[in-house]
């Protein structure tokens, strides 16, 4: 399993890094150097305008559904989508911009998110149901001292 693991990260750092460079220079040659650059920027300055938007509505979201005692799980993983959102979009390339502006629309983030859930409820299925108990137990309690 760690070897399945280093191996997919070693060809994430080593192919999406080339595969970028060899579009960006494609594109540079086709648009010239100035527009190609201006355009890493523009979409770097959006995308992070974007991932800040989303991240805010994201944060609201959290913080309402904590105040009425629900796991805001849904949230919390578009919360997470969003952070990936930012960094590809701060990083400089064609395709990883791509990927980060869609994830940045909540459509899209839909079954990303559903996959995301399923995977994280199979590597943890028993941690999963005992949070959710206990975090409505202790939100039960404090209502109740209330």
């Amino acid at each position: 399993r760690r070897r399945r693991v280093f191996l997919r990260l070693l060809l994430l750092f080593t192919l999406v890094p080339l595969v970028e460079l060899y579009v960006l220079l494609r594109l540079g040659s086709r648009l010239g150097v100035a527009p190609t650059i201006l355009l890493v920027i523009v979409t770097g300055v959006v995308g992070a305008q974007l991932a800040r938007r989303e991240g805010v509505r994201t944060l609201r979201q959290i913080q309402e559904r904590l105040q009425r005692g629900v796991m805001p799980t849904e949230a919390l993983i578009d919360g997470a989508l969003i952070v990936a959102a930012g960094l590809l979009l701060v990083t400089p390339g064609v395709l990883t911009d791509a990927v980060g502006f869609g994830l940045l629309f909540p459509l899209t983030r839909v079954a990303l998110r559903w996959y995301v859930r399923r995977r994280l409820e199979a590597a943890v299925p028993a941690a999963s149901s005992t949070v959710e108990v206990e975090f409505t137990r202790r939100s039960d309690e404090s209502d109740a001292a209330r």
